[in-house]
């Protein structure tokens, strides 16, 4: 359109380099993801793939409002087996709650375990965030042609050479390696758990939604945030407020976003998963719905229990307590769980899950459930002990850095920072470099001591 005043054609571009229209551009993935969440869109299929293969326009944007309007007022089919609501009251209803047999650690004991809980987070995440994006197809042979298979170490910038540049597809090139970094980089992965701590400073622990959504405005720019959080923060800004924010043109509203945003709610509540995951709750559904928040509540349950039990098996079980039985994701985890008590090997459990989910698709890679039934047989494969679960983690692909953070957070909050050996913790140098505003550069000890006055 021509404004006579300005001379100039007022027109949205539609290439989507931002991410900022994802909905247009993904209808497909909006089809899986709705038939995923079992509603009745099946008989459109062909209106969702015409409307797929238009060109990015004007076109296109109408036909995807369309869509929208199909997938919001669908009908769940009659045959779907699953029972997902995203209100917390519902969530709670449908619990199969399971108790935890643990004594609160002194003060010192608790200490060492929040610092665990922090460090194991950055170290965790500094081992998978060069491999981020990687398919398993070129991280096991990367892997073993540098002598790192299984996976035992962190990937180091020797390990990087010229003949391996030319060799792979994924791009190893400025890659925060190991022995090339001055503490734990810049990551969503670490700045959720940092930005957490934020608002409970601003906002206390009875906190709302939307005291995070205010926060996420004010500490951190639109580019920090990625898929279902790129896409409520746009939303937030054309101020739409929660539950709204999640649902609306968000094809990514069960992705692993909300799961990687959980650990400081279990950290500030040891022993507590309950709280912990109401917490976790009230974080989540500001950006996703159903197994999407599910994944938050289920991780930040899951180190709160671990402040109080050794338990590998009742702290999974402790988290799976916190949502719906009848969920897709509760049905995926006691999948693994069952795999590992009647002795099926890692490798066969590795398969299963890859079999579940597709890494080459982002819709597979990215999804809460795939990265979580990695979590979870990475902390039962890994028995315990921290180096040998983070690598598991990371060396099953899917999205490594975050993985391997959450791994990290909950072996680290079980274990204290004894388990976390000095090879593991040297490159992070006490230091979580942030992208948060005023904030820049955590120093760890100071940020637990700061975790100890929000449990208090």
């Amino acid at each position: 359109m021509i404004f006579k005043n300005y001379g100039i054609s007022i027109e949205p571009d539609y290439s989507d380099k931002n991410g900022f229209n994802r909905y247009a551009s993904d209808i497909l993935l909006e089809y899986q993801q709705s038939i995923e969440e079992g509603l009745d869109v099946e008989k459109y299929k062909d209106f969702f793939q015409e409307s797929a293969s238009l060109d990015n326009g004007e076109e296109k944007n109408k036909r995807s409002d369309e869509i929208f309007s199909i997938v919001t007022n669908a009908d769940l089919r009659e045959d779907y087996e699953y029972t997902e609501p995203s209100d917390i009251q519902r969530i709670r209803e449908l619990r199969n709650e399971y108790k935890i047999k643990g004594k609160l650690p002194d003060i010192d004991l608790l200490k060492r375990k929040i610092r665990g809980a922090w460090l194991g987070r950055a170290v965790g995440c500094l081992l998978g965030k060069p491999l981020e994006g990687i398919r398993s197809d070129e991280l096991i042979p990367f892997l073993k042609e540098s002598d790192n298979y299984p996976m035992h170490r962190y990937v180091l910038s020797k390990d990087i050479t010229e003949e391996i540049h030319k060799k792979y597809k994924f791009w190893f090139h400025d890659k925060p390696y190991a022995d090339t970094v001055d503490g734990m980089p810049v990551d969503d992965d670490t700045n959720y758990v940092v930005l957490a701590q934020k608002i409970i400073d601003d906002y206390g622990r009875d906190f709302c939604s939307e005291d995070v959504v205010q926060s996420w405005l004010k500490y951190q720019s639109v580019h920090s945030y990625f898929t279902a959080e790129r896409i409520a923060y746009v939303n937030f800004i054309n101020c739409l407020k929660p539950p709204a924010s999640a649902v609306y043109k968000n094809v990514c509203r069960e992705w692993i976003g909300a799961q990687i945003r959980g650990d400081y709610y279990g950290y500030i509540n040891p022993g507590d998963p309950e709280t912990a995951s109401a917490m976790a709750y009230k974080d989540a559904r500001i950006s996703h719905v159903k197994n999407g928040i599910y994944g938050e509540m289920f991780v930040s349950a899951m180190i709160a229990a671990a402040a109080v039990t050794d338990s590998i098996e009742d702290i999974i079980l402790c988290g799976l307590g916190q949502i719906p039985c009848t969920s897709r994701l509760y049905e995926a985890v006691i999948k693994i769980l069952s795999y590992y008590k009647n002795g099926v090997s890692v490798d066969k459990c590795f398969e299963h899950i890859h079999s579940q989910y597709d890494e080459h698709t982002d819709h597979g890679w990215c999804h809460t459930i795939s990265n979580a039934m990695i979590v979870t047989a990475a902390l039962l494969y890994g028995e315990g002990d921290f180096g040998k679960s983070i690598c598991c983690a990371v060396g099953m692909a899917f999205d490594t850095d975050c993985n391997g953070a959450t791994v990290g957070s909950i072996l680290g909050m079980r274990g204290t920072d004894s388990c976390i050996d000095e090879v593991w913790s040297k490159p992070v140098n006490n230091k979580i470099h942030t992208s948060i505003f005023g904030v820049g550069t955590v120093d760890i000890d100071k940020a637990v001591e700061h975790t100890l006055e929000h449990i208090r």
